[in-house]
């Protein structure tokens, strides 16, 4: 698809020998022109449903898991939920490339087993923990979570995993510890994506402490009853239903809790474009999308009118607290 070609072809003419103050500024223009279509962005790849459809997995071709109920207020949204097609293939996910089509044609080359996350940092029990201990150290859920993309669209995603909180309690942090950082797996040869610059890799988000040990936020295993698919952040990652999505960072290898705010993957890209709260605000304008509005992936169409973003994503109720006497439009 030319559209894709050719932000393919722009990233990959930032040459590395650039000085820093041009790269930035080529990152940012890159950013720019992928934000108003030229890398397949919200409506080229709505166009490319055919695409999207070819590189589908459809369910039941992943390991099923075991999961409960739960009893986390506002963990259950009664919306309609996404069909797992476009919600595997309609994706975010740079380290595979920069359309929604790529992470679902690429990710097959992500290897998933055997994997560990390091945790580390300002904790009394740091240490390598496998997949499987990961798995089995708390019950796993399933929670029905709206999800929000700072590009203006959404999606209703039932996820299986258990509150981070879980794990956070069984390392037990210092009294220092005020953030949590969190890294995504940065493979160049299992992911074509880290190959260009318009991120510095690897991927980096992080969390205030309080943020992190709120009962919402999931560390994530599977959707949709069955473990994650590689396009969608396998084998695990994090989910932040609050927030925009680009928050919740997928396939962790690290974890690491520390006393200063962690330099995160696009609020070093364009700090006045992506705050390090990143909380999902109809009256706080993204300088290319307006946030008042938004669009459900497979219900809503490219012309119907736009469902009202709700304030926290619609969990105002629930996470609200934690940014009382915050001017949100400061701390975006």
């Amino acid at each position: 698809m030319l559209i894709k070609t050719n932000a393919q072809d722009l990233v990959h003419s930032v040459s590395s020998e650039i000085t820093s103050k041009a790269a930035y500024q080529s990152r940012r223009d890159l950013i720019r022109l992928m934000a108003t279509g030229v890398a397949g962005a919200t409506m080229a790849s709505w166009a490319a449903r055919e695409a999207l459809a070819q590189a589908w997995t459809p369910p039941g071709q992943q390991a099923a898991l075991s999961r409960g109920k739960t009893s986390v207020s506002g963990a259950l949204t009664m919306e309609k939920v996404t069909a797992y097609k476009d919600a595997s293939t309609y994706n975010n996910f740079y380290e595979f490339g920069t359309d929604k089509a790529d992470p679902a044609r690429n990710a097959h080359t992500l290897k998933t087993s055997p994997w560990t996350v390091e945790i580390e940092g300002l904790i009394k029990k740091p240490g390598r923990f496998a997949l499987e201990d990961l798995l089995r150290l708390s019950a796993q859920e399933e929670r029905i979570y709206r999800l929000r993309c700072v590009e203006g669209w959404s999606m209703v995603i039932p996820w299986v995993g258990y509150s981070l909180s879980e794990l956070i309690k069984k390392v037990e942090p210092l009294g220092g510890a005020k953030y949590v950082e969190f890294v995504t797996l940065a493979d160049p040869k299992a992911m074509p994506g880290v190959g260009n610059r318009v991120l510095d890799w690897p991927y980096v988000e992080g969390l205030r402490m309080d943020e992190a040990m709120h009962p919402l936020t999931l560390l994530a295993f599977g959707m949709y009853g069955e473990v994650l698919p590689k396009q969608s952040g396998a084998p695990l990652r994090l989910v932040v239903p609050w927030k925009y999505g680009f928050k919740s960072g997928k396939s962790l290898v690290k974890i690491r809790f520390t006393d200063k705010r962690p330099a995160t993957a696009w609020n070093n890209a364009a700090a006045n474009e992506y705050g390090f709260y990143s909380n999902v605000n109809p009256n706080v304008d993204h300088p290319r999308w307006s946030q008042s509005t938004e669009r459900r992936i497979g219900e809503d169409g490219l012309f119907a009118k736009k469902r009202k973003t709700l304030l926290f994503n619609g969990y105002e109720a629930q996470v609200g607290q934690l940014y009382a006497g915050m001017d949100l439009k400061k701390y975006f």
